[in-house]
């Protein structure tokens, strides 16, 4: 730290990247590049959060402004700068976003080797009350040099090449899984880069928080309600803190900070849960994986399940490994 009170050697997000690249033979930079306009999207889409009481960037979509001009609703202005920055740099083949109901094409003369799919502004709903939310993505590759397709897009979570998110919070944060670790990076506002905070991030193996949706107690199955009465027992020792933001990222990353388990499994009315598979699930399992943690729809591993559309929803359980075993053994009792 020099006298000014700045790291002169400070390990940047962009400056990670190139490292980890330059670990791999015969890379060719196009990841780097990717990850740099994930970043770039990232940061406008944080400028433009704290912003968003002022300007009513909450609004409804096709308001106009003083000035005449149409104000965009802060979800739409995300999928447009992801869309955009990922479309001019000349890495990705198809993006998934959750906002478009088919995948988006890219040109052939900006076509790359990636496939991306993403939640460009998660927890949305949460924008008017300034709770927490977010961005999450995957990034997988284009198995072969056939024009792109639907088919490209439906990889399972094993295919995974890249996966994080970013965390709209009291600070912004970029959280990246990339090889075998999972890095956290805080957004400095005064020079603008995302900087290396928290390396090499690890999930304890048991929490003592649980986070779940109890307004939804009367629609879940046996195993589920089982295991939360389980939670709250004092017979059955101390019991968990319960915690339950409603934006996936805010609590994923919770998880990933001090333990536990997040779960939103499938109810009566949802009976395939309610979070999307290729954007939120398997980006997060992958995540949550790579840091020691599992993921699963309560029968097999998120990374394990074969997408087979776009939109598909899955039911979760992600957390610390022995709170996850917990919950499956509870499941399997019930199956018995």
């Amino acid at each position: 730290m020099s006298k000014h009170g700045f790291d002169s050697n400070a390990v940047t997000l962009t400056r990670f990247v190139l490292s980890e690249q330059s670990k791999v033979p015969n890379a060719t930079g196009e990841l780097t590049q990717l990850l740099n306009s994930i970043q770039t999207a990232v940061k406008v889409i944080s400028s433009a959060v704290r912003r968003a009481g002022i300007t009513k960037l909450f609004g409804i979509a096709g308001e106009t402004n003083v000035q005449g001009e149409e104000v965009k609703k802060l979800d739409v202005l995300a999928n447009d700068l992801f869309i955009n920055m990922l479309k001019s740099s000349y890495t990705v083949a198809l993006l998934i976003s959750e906002e478009n109901e088919t995948v988006i094409e890219v040109e052939t003369e900006q076509r790359g080797k990636y496939i991306v799919a993403f939640d460009p502004l998660d927890g949305s709903s949460n924008i008017d009350c300034l709770v927490s939310i977010g961005s999450i993505f995957a990034i997988m590759k284009k198995e072969d040099n056939s024009i792109p397709n639907i088919k490209d897009a439906l990889q399972p979570g094993t295919k995974v090449v890249a996966s994080g998110y970013a965390l709209y919070g009291s600070a912004t944060m970029m959280v990246l899984a990339l090889g075998n670790s999972v890095n956290g990076f805080m957004l400095d506002p005064s020079f603008g880069e995302f900087i290396l905070t928290d390396k090499d991030m690890r999930i304890p193996s048991r929490g003592k928080i649980y986070a779940i949706n109890e307004g939804y107690t009367h629609e879940w199955d046996a195993a589920v309600k089982e295991y939360v009465d389980n939670k709250k027992d004092p017979a059955k020792g101390k019991p968990y803190n319960a915690r339950y933001v409603g934006s996936m990222v805010a609590d994923v990353h919770r998880t990933i900070k001090y333990g536990g388990i997040f779960i939103y499994p499938a109810t009566k009315s949802s009976p395939n849960g309610k979070l999307r598979l290729l954007y939120e699930c398997i980006p997060m399992a992958h995540i949550i994986e790579t840091a020691g943690g599992l993921a699963t729809n309560g029968k097999i591993p998120i990374l394990q399940v074969q997408p087979t559309g776009l939109h598909q929803r899955s039911p979760i359980f992600l957390g610390s490994k022995e709170d996850v075993e917990d919950v499956l053994a509870v499941i399997k009792k019930h199956e018995l």
